[in-house]
């Protein structure tokens, strides 16, 4: 039996279904597959989207012509921005997702995607010939010839779920795991790593006493993820709250009485866990000295009593587990509906990518998601997108879309892993980047937008309204930077605010550039604003209150471009340059750096191999 297509997307999480919708979207035939229909954009872990870092990745999928934060957006339960007490640069959204909503959502955007077929079935080889994939077998037998595919497994890959001393081969919640994939994956030399998460208990809400918790409400007015969605939609949504409780000496009793039956502390799990997303038993072993630890109870749903308690995620057994979350204070009668539980899967070596996530010893193959050793949804979904159009842009013999670092939290995510790839599952955050002031959310639309449109992936009606939004900003800059306003006018304001006064004029754009004002403080002064959109009005206020920083950053990023620009054959023989060091030849023909920028940031390579390096181009 034999099928064909031109594109063949390989699981449909988060990675897959932004890389199916990127392909068919860009006018490639496309065949998504999935091990069941029902586990398509699942949320087996917190059903939220965004948080520190990955909030940034959103708008940016979105600017590019993404569709997570799309949905995301229509399914809000509740939004809050955070980091608000620090710099623009790393407020970041969150939103808590109506979890099957948010499935239904995404499935009916596939099933009516032109170009795109959705097809229940599961990958057990993949074919290749003369160096370049040429099918996808399932396992009922069917031969799908392609021209390209993309591996979106995320944690199915030979999974096996542990809670306590039990482990069973599963994917997550209860999902079938893939079985014989990861065998044909590393025959065709690939190298695979062997990596673990986890995620807590989900607990039934009407059995917890709520009015003993810290009440979490949202924020009042937020602005949505996506282009397309209206920026007062949100305003009309009823937002559900979310509730702070704090461990306590009973239940780290609890924990450290049972920690060696956890499947983490009695050697049965091999694979290696996310540092920044630790199971409770994990945190309690690492900060000893603390007294107690924060957990969110958070809900999975607007219709159903699944609550979801961030921060507990555990391997313990069962029974230890209704003792601690009996524990905490208003769970005393807590009902646990699907216990906690960690799972450990294969996924691939990331430097085996190239940064168009193509690997680099099989023409026309992607690894996109969790397969490429990252944890979350976001940078699975950010994968996805640039995995799928470049498998597209291949096609249409185009040259692929790399993002660069200093114009995207993407083009950092996919650096860092194929430049110098992870022991454990990368989580992206604010602080991976040396331009962060420069990669804001409020500027996503203005860094990627254009590409977007160019890849064929935003509509001319989001294109029109980026062009519209960035006349509104430029002009109000322009308009606040030539209003002047007398002492008179501006003393008595800033007498209010307990300011010094001044002696002469100042424009609004130079009082707004005080730290201690704000654009809307300002409305007393500025009689003859415009009413502009939120989203205007927040890239303008960043853009005139960090104006010097922002152009010392640039100047920064125009200097580390002179050796981004300094392209690298992939066929330099790293290991015949006399001068360069052993270890620095061996990593630099390990990687196949398409850049000096990328070699310098090497793990093993220092300035001095640089130096060789650009000698040895004639470069210096």
């Amino acid at each position: 039996m034999s099928e064909i297509t031109e594109i063949a997307i390989i699981g449909a999480g988060h990675a897959g279904i932004e890389a199916a919708l990127a392909a068919a979207r860009t006018g490639a035939d496309t065949v998504l597959f999935t091990m069941s229909l029902e586990s398509i954009a699942n949320m087996p872990c917190n059903p939220s989207i965004g948080g520190t870092g990955k909030g940034h990745l959103v708008y940016e999928i979105d600017a590019l012509g993404g569709e997570m934060g799309r949905a995301a957006d229509l399914v809000t339960l509740q939004s809050r921005t955070l980091n608000l007490g620090k710099g623009a640069a790393v407020h970041s959204k969150r939103i808590q997702a109506d979890r099957k909503e948010y499935q239904n959502i995404m499935k009916h955007t596939l099933e009516t995607t032109k170009n795109l077929r959705l097809i229940q079935a599961e990958i057990v080889d993949i074919g290749i010939e003369d160096g370049r994939v040429c099918s996808v077998t399932t396992k009922l037998g069917e031969v799908w010839q392609c021209k390209a595919a993309v591996i979106c497994t995320g944690t199915y890959l030979d999974s096996r779920i542990f809670v306590g001393d039990v482990n069973y081969e599963s994917g997550p919640d209860g999902f079938l795991a893939s079985k014989g994939l990861s065998a044909a994956i590393a025959s065709l030399g690939v190298r695979l790593m062997r990596f673990k998460t986890g995620t807590p208990a989900r607990v039934k809400g009407s059995t917890i006493d709520l009015s003993l918790l810290e009440r979490q409400d949202g924020e009042e007015s937020a602005i949505p993820y996506s282009f397309r969605t209206d920026d007062t939609y949100l305003d009309n949504c009823p937002q559900l709250p979310c509730h702070i409780v704090y461990t306590n000496a009973e239940t780290h009793k609890i924990i450290r009485e049972n920690i060696s039956r956890s499947a983490m502390y009695s050697g049965q799990i091999h694979g290696t866990g996310p540092r920044y997303c630790p199971s409770i038993e994990d945190k309690l072993t690492r900060f000893a000295d603390k007294e107690r630890h924060q957990l969110f109870v958070e809900p999975v749903g607007a219709n159903t009593e699944e609550t979801y308690i961030q921060g507990f995620s555990t391997s313990l057994p069962v029974d230890v587990q209704r003792k601690m979350l009996a524990s905490l204070k208003g769970f005393e009668k807590a009902e646990i509906m699907r216990y906690a539980y960690a799972i450990e899967y294969d996924c691939v070596d990331p430097t085996e990518l190239y940064a168009s996530l193509e690997f680099k010893k099989i023409s026309g193959l992607y690894g996109a998601g969790q397969f490429n050793g990252t944890s979350g949804y976001e940078e699975a979904a950010a994968q996805g997108l640039i995995a799928g159009l470049n498998a597209s842009l291949k096609l249409q013999g185009k040259e692929p879309l790399i993002l660069s670092r200093s114009e995207s939290y993407i083009g950092t995510l996919i650096d860092d892993l194929v430049t110098k790839g992870t022991n454990e599952p990368y989580r992206m955050m604010t602080s991976r980047s040396e331009y962060r002031l420069l990669l804001r959310q409020d500027n996503a639309d203005a860094r990627l937008t254009e590409k977007g449109y160019r890849a064929g992936l935003v509509s001319e009606e989001q294109y029109a309204a980026f062009l519209e939004k960035q006349r509104l900003v430029r002009a109000e800059i322009e308009r606040l930077n030539s209003t002047y306003i007398s002492p008179l006018a501006i003393n008595p304001f800033l007498e209010k605010l307990d300011l010094p006064p001044v002696n002469s004029g100042f424009s609004l754009g130079d009082l707004l550039r005080r730290p201690e004002i704000t654009y809307e403080m300002l409305s007393s002064l500025d009689k003859k604003r415009p009413h502009l959109p939120p989203r205007v009005l927040m890239t303008v206020e960043v853009t005139v209150k960090y104006e010097g920083y922002i152009k010392r950053q640039i100047a920064e990023v125009e200097r580390h471009a002179r050796l981004e620009s300094k392209a690298l054959s992939g066929d330099i023989d790293y290991l015949s340059i006399k001068g360069l060091r052993i270890e620095a030849a061996q990593k630099l023909a390990a990687v196949k750096p398409l850049t000096v920028g990328q070699a310098s940031r090497i793990s093993g390579v220092n300035p001095a191999d640089i130096s060789v390096l650009l000698i040895y181009l004639g470069l210096k």
